[in-house]
């Protein structure tokens, strides 16, 4: 056989080179395509199990043996297995005989498989001996990519790029090793670089004030204070005031005991106020240039007084917005709408007042007339936000965003489009950002956010994982990964792998983001960052189902159980431990294909039995499997899974008043709903049975006491009407239809539009030929009256019937219809075996129903008995006495 020749040979290359002791200067890279050829041969005759075998014996007596290091490594390699031991040991022996050019070739062979840290490393060790410093960039450039721990190799990059002259590129690789030298500590580095960057692209302030927030976090404030100073000096000698009092207070953040920067920030206010009237009197009456007054206290009463000049806008609790219109001395006079010339002290305004800027949204509701600003705000969505934003300290979520505009400017229906449009502004105009504690509370940038910058605040402001997981997402889709921004953030996944004890639903949704990523094209490297198998992860963890469940991804929960079932040898057991609570149809067909019905069955009778702990899985099983045959071959009483359905229909009413999981409740009870009362299943099957039976499941219905009385009084009729001298207690409800009706789109508008023409045009034609009636007098042999009152009469029942039928409505979504099986936007062809011909019919409602363009409603008697049957199926049945019998040839999307 093929399997025993390829061993066969294998073995006798072991032996030949155990036996001549081939030295390793005798070796070449022909010799190791010998053995690739090798592997590609057991590969294709599926014996690699049978080579790595013979390979790992060897080893055992041989552990520097060429041939079965490199074979073994090469099979881990392609079975992506984290155990790279053989080939590490296969290179680093190469490599103490500096033996490059076969170090070369078995990198990019591991290379070949994906971005590995080892393989980079060395082929770069390579390359340097070789002195091939273009082919050592390049390399370093991927190893970066795997290794976000590097930074030297980053500074010589940024250094290169210099040297060559390309000043966009040397400062993109120095802000990548600052980031990098930052999360090692090394200040003395971060000092060089960050000098480097203020000489070379000192208006970057946005990245300056990101970076130096993880100098005080990870090296010191006091560090941090010292490199703000540079950049505050920068800025200071511009007179850019806004930007340096910006750095300034960040500095006495850190540091408020300095006694040199009073100096520094008098000279700030002084520029920037320079026209002010009272700029003197002010920084005198705060105490800025006094030691014995605290800083920050100083700061806040200079910005108080400064605030004051005469022109500024002034708020008042009780006389709302004013303006000032004269400061003497201590006496401010004030014009409030309804008390001009207000005198106060200037204490008093100061502790009584808010000053606004002409921009607050209260001033211009106060200056400008309700149209202009009306129309403004609803014209340009990114102004409004920006003025509402910035007048309450540059800090407002949505909902103080609209108590400010509803209803004082927009009625509530404006709102709701205003507001979706201004949710679209918010999250990608460049100009918007967030709050660095919170996700829903949006700041005005003073100067654009780059997009990647944008969803890394949006990333670090959010305290939800999975919302986190989002965001990566949607940088990586759209954004650049290269940036240190996406490092950081794939930081906060990875520090989750190394954390110790026990695995829980964050740490196991980390591993499979991870792999996610790293399944992209051009995110192989992140392969790397899986420190830890699957295998491993799944050990640590205590309970399944809740790890399961606690993952809020849908995309990384499916993830979780694929790999559980390609990693866990009883991933069987686990996937029917774990669907009553995901449901998920494609696990059943996982377990189906493999072979597990009888494992189902179990699942199925203990669900069945257990359906008080299992209600929604009950429900699905009931749904979704009852037609089929190994469902029908545990042979369960149909009356009792009706009578559970009445009994879980009971038990949802009755949480529901109690105020217990209320959502989860009403949804349950309307699948109950569907199942039960839909297409009228409970009615049928008491129609078709006996009196015991009808008397005992009716008994349990008529016992819920909040079910719809219209449903009971219906299913009560019926079974009078079968068996009248059926008796049963209670009064007569009024009948109420509440079921549900599927409608298409431009039937639904037509109704409306009929509605509206009865409503609207017939409904006052009616009421005007009433009221000339009875201007004729005589009402009993008044023929108009009579006539006119029919009419009303007619009306009225078309009203009642058409807002019934609107109201019942579910408009059909065309984008659902599936041509899997026969439903509701649907064509099928029929091949009647009865008289050889083929007929083909649309599946639509019965607004649309038209037999004569084979059009039939989904709830005719056809109808029915076609719905989810799929092409190949074979139909037998009797409708009013009459045999049909049908094979499904094919179903399509109906064009409708």
């Amino acid at each position: 056989m093929a399997e025993s020749s390829i061993a066969k040979k294998l073995q006798e290359m072991l032996n030949e080179e155990k036996w001549t002791r081939a030295t390793l200067g005798a070796y070449t890279v022909a010799q190791l395509k010998e053995l690739d050829a090798i592997f590609a041969e057991a590969a294709t005759a599926r014996v690699l199990d049978e080579v790595k075998e013979v390979c790992e014996e060897h080893l055992s007596h041989a552990k520097n043996s060429v041939i079965a290091l490199y074979l073994t490594g090469i099979i881990a390699l392609s079975r992506q297995q984290l155990d790279d031991s053989n080939m590490l040991a296969l290179i680093n022996v190469f490599t103490e005989n500096k033996k490059w050019n076969i170090v070369e070739y078995a990198c990019l062979r591991i290379l070949d498989h994906g971005e590995d840290r080892m393989a980079l490393a060395k082929l770069a060790e390579c390359y340097q001996a070789d002195e091939r410093f273009e082919e050592l960039h390049a390399v370093w450039e991927r190893y970066i990519r795997v290794d976000f721990e590097e930074a030297d190799i980053v500074r010589l990059l940024a250094e290169q790029r210099e040297k060559d002259g390309d000043l966009e590129a040397a400062v993109d690789w120095y802000r990548k090793a600052l980031h990098r030298y930052i999360n090692r500590g090394q200040y003395t580095t971060v000092k060089e670089i960050w000098a480097k960057l203020l000489q070379k692209s000192p208006d970057d302030i946005d990245f300056f004030l990101h970076v130096q927030r993880k100098i005080a976090k990870g090296i010191g404030e006091e560090k941090a204070a010292s490199l703000l100073m540079d950049l505050y000096r920068i800025y200071r000698d511009r007179e850019a005031w806004d930007t340096a009092l910006d750095i300034l207070k960040t500095v006495l953040s850190y540091d408020d005991r300095n006694q040199s920067l009073r100096k520094e920030l008098i000279d700030c206010y002084s520029g920037k106020y320079s026209g002010h009237s009272h700029l003197e009197d002010y920084i005198r009456l705060s105490n800025l240039s006094q030691g014995y007054r605290a800083i920050h206290e100083a700061m806040a009463d200079f910005e108080k007084h400064i605030a004051f000049d005469v022109g500024n806008f002034v708020y008042h609790r009780t006389w709302n917005i004013g303006r000032i219109a004269d400061i003497s001395g201590d006496e401010i006079v004030i014009d409030f709408a309804k008390k001009r010339g207000h005198r106060m002290s200037l204490k008093m305004a100061i502790e009584s007042l808010s000053t606004l800027s002409r921009e607050h949204i209260w001033v211009l509701k106060a200056i400008w007339s309700k149209e202009k600003l009306h129309d403004r705000i609803k014209g340009d969505i990114p102004w409004a936000l920006k003025t509402i934003i910035k007048s309450f300290d540059n800090r407002t979520d949505l909902k103080h965003i609209k108590a400010e505009l509803v209803p004082s400017v927009l009625t509530p229906g404006e709102w709701t489009g205003w507001s979706t449009q201004a949710r679209g502004f918010l999250k990608k105009d460049s100009l918007f950002g967030n709050a660095t504690d919170s996700i829903d509370v949006f700041v005005v940038r003073d100067r654009p956010l780059s997009f990647e910058e944008k969803v890394y605040n949006q990333f670090k402001a959010e305290k939800s994982f999975f919302a986190r997981v989002a965001f990566v997402r949607d940088f990586i889709a759209n954004g650049d990964p290269d940036n240190e921004y996406f490092a950081e953030m794939i930081g906060f996944f990875t520090g989750y792998l190394r954390s110790t004890g026990q695995v829980n639903e964050l740490v196991m949704s980390s591993y499979l983001f991870l792999k996610e990523l790293s399944a992209l094209k051009g995110q192989q490297h992140l392969k790397n960052t899986l420190t830890v198998s699957f295998a491993e992860l799944y050990k640590g963890i205590d309970d399944v189902i809740t790890v399961h469940e606690s993952i809020k991804d849908s995309t990384l929960r499916k993830a979780f159980l694929i790999d559980v079932k390609n990693v866990i040898p009883d991933w069987s057991d686990v996937y029917i431990k774990v669907f009553p609570y995901s449901l998920a149809q494609w696990m059943l067909d996982t377990l189906m294909a493999e072979g597990h019905v009888e494992k189902l069955k179990q699942m199925v009778v203990a669900i069945v039995e257990n359906y008080r702990d299992h209600r929604e899985a009950f429900i699905w099983v009931i749904k979704n499997l009852w037609e089929e045959p190994w469902v029908q071959e545990l042979g369960l009483s149909y009356e009792k899974i009706l009578i559970t359905l009445v009994h879980i229909l009971d038990i949802t009413y009755k949480e529901i008043e109690n105020h217990r999981d209320t959502t989860e409740n009403r949804k349950i009870n309307r699948q109950v709903h569907t199942l039960l009362f839909k297409d009228e299943a409970l009615d049928k099957y008491l129609l078709d049975s006996g009196h015991d039976t009808i008397e005992r499941v009716y008994t349990l219905l008529d016992d819920v006491k909040d079910l719809d009385p219209a449903i009971k009084l219906r299913i009560r009729k019926r079974i009078v009407e079968k068996f009248p001298d059926f008796k049963v207690s209670g009064d007569e409800e009024k009948a109420v239809v509440s079921r549900g009706l599927m409608v298409t789109s431009d039937k639904y508008t037509e109704k409306q539009k009929l509605l509206s023409q009865i409503l609207d045009v017939e409904v006052p034609a009616n009421q005007r030929e009433i009221a000339y009636a009875l201007s004729l007098g005589d009402l009993r042999e008044n023929a108009e009256y009579k006539a006119a009152k029919e009419k009303q009469d007619e009306l009225n029942a078309k009203v009642a019937k058409l807002k019934n039928e609107i109201e019942r409505a579910q408009i059909f979504d065309r984008s659902t219809v599936s041509a899997s099986k026969i439903g509701f936007g649907t064509q099928t062809i029929l091949r009647n075996e009865l008289s050889g011909e083929d007929e083909l019919y649309v599946i639509l409602g019965p607004w649309e129903s038209d037999p004569a363009e084979n059009i039939i409603s989904y709830l005719s008697p056809l109808g029915k008995k076609l719905l989810n049957h799929k092409a190949g199926d074979k139909l037998s049945f009797v409708i009013h006495e009459r045999k049909f019998q049908y094979v499904v040839k094919s179903v399509a999307v109906a064009k409708i």
